[in-house]
């Protein structure tokens, strides 16, 4: 865990400067609301929202960043009333709660925007539980909303706003379907079921704390489309609680309501949240779990007990997840493996060829969009193949096949990456070589995606130009990839 963080690659500083611009934006929120006079509950509110605004708004371009967060009010200020006008409704209030949770998923359909305005939206009805939120409190909390809202987009869209000298970023979409066959829809359907196992049984655990089982099983669900990547991040949301609790009795506990060294470790685990999110749940969730002891010190009400109780709701609501994605309408993971797979590979393609015709001279050409395209999938690709190179993974040899297909994936990206800079050089030209080196990969990658014969490597003295090199390279690793990528399964490190 500590190398996956410590050591993870961290192109251009991206994850740095995110995390720090949290900080900032969160601090510039939270002071905000405390000049205004907010109390500390409508702090809480308006450093979340604050929060939400700078983590969950993932639009490929800044212009469409910034309606996202304009949009957020109109989702999060209805949930926040209606909350509230049900906190003394139990029963219309766990209902309206289920609505929500399975409304935010199924906004997913809609690409990044939605799935910001879904997460938006249950973590107000959330914090409006965390909070003991009533109407007589809305005015404060709407304000806090607002303002905090107003300072994250200027720190983001204003003071620090790195991504206008980045390319826009390639967002990959889900499997595409109609109906039930929509993935969006059979999660949305999935998540409803497993909040209201975590509502029933939350409920008979802690009258108090329920609320904290829904969320459970609710986190578990983002950024999650088959089960196995379900299941995993269930388990990596529990062991990440786990070690939160231990970390908060040694550290949150002692400085229950102290403001200034609890001011300082909030910042320290708003940090932890943003940088290690790209890269480790388990880390994230340690941070996040921190960070809700911290603000219970405050509200004076932490305790061994309340830490206790924590661990038990997510569990709550880690199984009420399991339940659902293997009872309800279960997405395989074999299925979801293979298509982001061959989308990997036709990216390798398309990187491939606008490379080539860079250094060809055709003018337009510009890989670099592609890279970035490639490294999402990538991404993707690790994130759906996590289940089966998980150490409590029983089957040996589709964890060997899972591990050598993400091993040589990662080969592919670099030797693309190294193309890529190639062709960027001014002095490079157009070698013939080139071409045919191309056309190998060309026919390698459709025979991985297509189920056919994958041409063998050429053989013989090799160039070590640099961009040949690569090529070269790139050759080999999909001739590798051939064999557990191979028919008759192709890419079903799964199947049976």
């Amino acid at each position: 865990m500590l190398k996956k963080v410590f050591t993870a690659p961290d192109p251009g500083r991206v994850r740095l400067r995110f995390a720090a611009r949290a900080v900032l934006g969160i601090a510039l929120a939270v002071a905000g609301c405390g000049l205004a006079g907010a109390s500390l509950p409508g702090a809480v509110v308006g450093g979340l929202a604050a929060l939400l605004a700078l983590f969950t708004v993932t639009d490929p371009t800044v212009r469409g960043q910034a309606l996202t967060t304009a949009l957020l009010p109109a989702v999060g200020l209805p949930v926040l009333a209606a909350a509230a006008a049900l906190h003394d409704l139990p029963v219309a209030r766990d209902l309206a709660f289920a609505a929500v949770v399975g409304a935010g998923v199924y906004a997913r359909r809609w690409g990044p925007r939605g799935h910001s305005l879904g997460v938006f939206g249950f973590m107000t009805f959330f914090v409006a539980q965390f909070l003991h939120a009533t109407p007589a409190r809305l005015p404060e909390m709407y304000g806090a909303v607002l303002l905090s809202l107003a300072a994250a987009a200027a720190v983001r869209f204003g003071a620090w706003c790195y991504e206008h000298r980045l390319p826009p970023t390639p967002v990959p979409t889900p499997p595409a379907g109609a109906g039930l066959a929509r993935v969006t829809t059979r999660q949305a359907v999935q998540a409803t079921a497993g909040a209201g196992f975590a509502l029933v049984v939350g409920h008979l655990v802690s009258g108090d704390r329920w609320y904290w089982a829904v969320g459970a099983t609710w986190w578990v669900f983002v950024n999650t489309v088959s089960r196995g990547e379900t299941l995993v991040r269930g388990f990596r949301r529990v062991l990440g609680t786990v070690l939160g609790i231990g970390l908060g009795l040694l550290v949150a506990v002692p400085v229950s309501g102290s403001p200034l060294p609890t001011a300082v470790l909030v910042a320290a685990c708003v940090f932890g949240i943003f940088y290690t999110a790209a890269v480790s749940y388990t880390w994230m969730m340690l941070c996040v779990t921190l960070l809700a002891e911290l603000l219970y010190g405050l509200l004076g009400v932490l305790s061994p007990g309340l830490l206790a109780l924590r661990l038990t709701e997510t569990g709550v609501g880690a199984l009420g997840a399991a339940l659902a994605v293997l009872l309800v309408l279960p997405v395989t993971t074999h299925a979801v493996t293979d298509g982001w797979i061959q989308r990997a590979l036709r990216c390798v393609h398309a990187c491939t060829a606008e490379a080539a015709a860079r250094l060809a001279g055709t003018e337009g050409a510009d890989p670099a969009p592609r890279v970035a395209e490639l490294e999402q999938l990538l991404g993707r690709v690790r994130l759906s193949v996590a289940p089966l190179v998980h150490p409590l993974h029983p089957m040996r040899g589709r964890k060997e096949r899972a591990r050598t297909v993400l091993a040589l994936l990662d080969d592919c990206a670099r030797e693309v990456r190294g193309l890529v800079a190639v062709a960027a050089d001014p002095e490079a030209s157009h070698d013939a070589r080139l071409t045919a080196a191309c056309q190998r990969v060309e026919a390698a990658v459709e025979a991985l995606t297509g189920g056919g014969a994958v041409p063998a490597r050429a053989e013989g003295p090799h160039a070590v130009e640099g961009a040949l090199a690569h090529l070269h390279e790139l050759e080999r690793a999909l001739a590798d990839l051939a064999t557990p990528l191979g028919a008759p399964s192709r890419s079903r490190l799964v199947g049976a």
